[in-house]
């Protein structure tokens, strides 16, 4: 996709409460000058889990913040992602949450009422905490790991 064709997606709605550019926004990526475009495949990944996953989800609780969703492939090397980590093809959003009282509930929330591929409270070294949620148009295995290390 063409870079000004990219500049006019960025504000592209995919559903009434995600855009594109939410779902593409790195700093990593604007501090290394990393080219974090998206395919039109992975646009449109990205469209279906925002209204399988993230709309439902934040119908349930209010406004949800995505920290990271689409990665490039160059992009996904240098925040130390999976080699075949779904946010490659649009299909990964990992979500901030405030604590971990309300990570539970979001976590047992998507478990119990939602459909997905992956679904992960993750956290690092430095003592963050985030969940990780994965959807695919087909063969969602409904993976769940409570309390997973990740970077």
């Amino acid at each position: 996709m063409k870079k000004e064709n990219t500049q006019q997606c960025s504000r592209l709605r995919l559903t009434p409460h995600f855009t594109l550019n939410e779902m593409v926004r790195s700093e990593t990526a604007r501090r290394n000058h990393v080219d974090n475009t998206p395919s039109l495949e992975a646009i449109h990944n990205l469209q279906m889990l925002c209204l399988k996953v993230l709309e439902p989800l934040r119908k349930e609780f209010g406004p949800i913040r995505v920290t990271s969703g689409y990665r490039s492939e160059w992009l996904n090397r240098m925040v130390g992602g999976a080699v075949q980590s779904q946010h490659l093809f649009g299909e990964a959003a990992d979500i901030h949450i405030p604590n971990r009282k309300k990570g539970v509930e979001m976590l047992e929330f998507i478990f119990m009422t939602l459909e997905f591929d992956q679904l992960l409270f993750e956290h690092n070294l430095q003592g963050a905490e985030w969940i990780h949620v994965s959807y695919r148009e087909e063969h969602n295995r409904g993976i769940m790991i409570p309390y997973y290390r990740g970077n």
